[in-house]
């Protein structure tokens, strides 16, 4: 039943990723453009550094939070935490997966490409939706807070979710509705993966 209602999930995702990537000026072609081109003009170097440093480091985060539980729950013997950590990386990996196979069905290009006002602190040479960096920090940060919906778990896990899918945005690198889809991808793997998941 949840593998149905996955698959049916993706297809959504497709499907909004092909309406997007119309080379037709939709409403939410037009929003994702103005947003891009307004953020674009208030860069300075600082932020660009800072919102850089925060893409950059979206790859070791995710690596590091299951492989922290793990660790930590291995030294404890404490087997809910070790399920735990696979639960999160398994949530993580499978929206990888899903996230480089819609960029291959979809292919809608970066904004840098699309739009010549755009312009992107650096281009990277994959498609564009959904954003992967938003889709991994999302499925991190959901499966954690499922894990342990604790204040101090959830506040930092949304703030640093957020945080990489704005800087998808201030970089040019990706579209709004990239991130969130890239955010819904992430958030709807880890509630399907929530059978993995150990719970007091």
């Amino acid at each position: 039943m949840m593998r149905i209602i996955y698959r049916k999930y993706i297809s959504l995702l497709i499907l909004l990723g092909v309406c997007t990537g119309a080379k037709a000026q939709s409403t939410i072609q037009r929003w994702d453009d103005a947003t891009l081109e307004y953020l674009a003009s208030y860069r300075t170097p600082s932020q660009t550094k800072c919102w850089l440093l925060v893409a950059n480091t979206n790859t070791y985060v995710n690596i590091a939070v299951p492989a922290g539980l793990l660790t930590a729950g291995l030294i404890r013997h404490d087997h809910d935490m070790q399920q735990n950590a696979l639960y999160i990386a398994s949530s993580t990996a499978t929206t990888v997966i899903a996230n480089a196979l819609i960029k291959k069905i979809v292919k809608r290009p970066r904004p840098f490409i699309s739009n010549m006002h755009l312009t992107a602190v650096y281009q990277p040479r994959s498609y564009s939706f959904p954003s992967g960096h938003s889709s991994s920090a999302f499925g991190t940060a959901t499966s954690l807070i499922r894990a342990y919906p604790k204040w101090y778990v959830i506040a930092p896990s949304v703030m640093w979710a957020g945080a990489v899918g704005y800087s998808r945005l201030y970089l040019g690198v990706h579209y709004p509705s990239d991130v969130s889809a890239g955010a819904l991808l992430g958030t709807g793997t880890a509630f399907m993966l929530g059978f993995l998941r150990r719970g007091k």
